[in-house]
């Protein structure tokens, strides 16, 4: 989506517009190809990806992704007025909403199968259960 509205929004770019509108350094390298970047022009990288393997950690790294996108869709309704920008931009906003809403119940889930008193001490997938006879009821190797 966001790069068909980049498109439509380039499609008819003439080239006293690329240095005017501050698009010249970015149409060098990528004429109007979808690279992506952010605001400040530093490309996409797969190290923003911050899995660790762990429910809650990574359920908490999701979570705050996608209030993050939407912040960003937030920031982008301000400035612009194009009705066909905005409508896709709200929609990718409200989808941002939703994933968020659906992995607070993911975590909610996870919670609910777990002690409650040890959500943060070990990664259970890797640890063992004491069982019924540790009194901290925790988890070891």
């Amino acid at each position: 989506m966001v790069s068909a509205i980049v498109y439509q929004l380039t499609r008819n770019m003439k080239p006293e517009d690329l240095q005017k509108y501050g698009f010249d350094k970015y149409f060098v390298d990528h004429t109007a190809g979808i690279y992506p970047a952010n605001a400040n022009g530093i490309p996409f990288t797969a190290s923003y990806f911050q899995v660790k393997g762990d429910a809650f950690a990574d359920l908490t790294e999701d979570m705050a992704a996608e209030q993050k996108a939407r912040a960003t869709y937030d920031n982008i309704l301000r400035l612009i007025d194009d009705p066909d920008v905005i409508d896709p931009i709200r929609y990718l906003r409200q989808r941002e909403i939703v994933h968020f809403q659906r992995f607070g119940e993911a975590m909610r889930m996870v919670q609910d199968r777990l002690d409650a008193r040890n959500f943060y001490a070990c990664n259970p997938s890797f640890d063992k259960k004491c069982g019924d006879s540790c009194p901290d009821r925790c988890h070891h190797r």
